[in-house]
């Protein structure tokens, strides 16, 4: 698996000690409101609208909570405004990373994401530094104790998705940006639930890391991960299972 795949994966098993239903909260909000903003308040023809309520729903969000947060996004309310801006720098032993952000205050947000990068062995970059490492495609993922794998194979092979990763413990399923939303639906209506579903940047060569660069690796992705004004971290970073299973128990 790639690291991005990795963090995922370790992100959802410490998900039900770590989680912060606030942090989460706050996150599914601004991506509602700058949703509705680009593509109009209607779910069913604004796809990213649509998928940020459904992940809203599944964390169950009120129903008040995500029409309010429409009609901010529409200009039907008033409330804070966010920009959607992109870092891009390295983590310790030059492992490409970029931390996309929805913030109010620009200043701020810029100044503790160059902090944290420093802290742990790394450094912010221009913009573009990285970001020809990566591939943006669709990921399904899903826990493969929890799914028929042969029938999850079959319904992806249907929907003509165009790769499928299978090791121990997930199956991911991508696609083309453009065919996300459509192989998507075309898998749950077999019955099949991700475990996460979304738009990623997938690196196409990665870094190994060990050792003390492997740990300082997984803080600044624990901490990117936990600040208020970040959407989505990716790296292109390689960790042994053995050695991120040392890693996560420690953790």
């Amino acid at each position: 698996m790639s690291g991005h795949s990795k963090w995922s994966t370790i992100k959802r098993k410490k998900g039900a000690n770590d989680a912060k239903r606030g942090k989460i909260f706050t996150q599914l909000i601004r991506e509602i409101v700058i949703s509705a903003k680009s593509g109009g308040g209607d779910p069913d023809s604004n796809p990213r609208l649509r998928m940020a309520v459904d992940k809203a729903r599944g964390q169950n969000m009120p129903k008040d909570n995500i029409e309010r947060a429409i009609r901010r996004g529409t200009g039907e309310l008033e409330g804070e405004s966010y920009d959607e801006i992109r870092y891009e720098g390295y983590g310790p032993a030059g492992v490409a990373v970029i931390v996309d952000t929805l913030t109010d205050n620009r200043n701020r947000t810029v100044g503790e994401v160059r902090h944290l990068f420093s802290k742990y062995g790394g450094n912010l970059g221009a913009n573009g530094c990285v970001a020809y490492l990566f591939e943006k495609q669709g990921m399904l993922v899903f826990d493969r104790e929890a799914v028929d794998p042969d029938g999850l194979i079959e319904a992806a092979i249907e929907a003509d998705a165009d790769d499928l990763v299978d090791d121990d413990e997930t199956i991911e399923i991508r696609t083309a940006p453009e065919d996300f939303e459509r192989v998507k639906n075309a898998i749950e209506a077999r019955g099949f639930q991700p475990a996460t579903a979304e738009v990623a940047m997938q690196p196409q060569t990665t870094v190994a890391v060990a050792g003390r660069a492997a740990e300082s690796m997984l803080k600044l992705l624990e901490a990117l991960d936990g600040h208020d004004d970040v959407r989505q971290v990716f790296a292109n970073f390689d960790i042994s299972d053995e050695e991120m299973a040392r890693l996560a128990g420690a953790g």
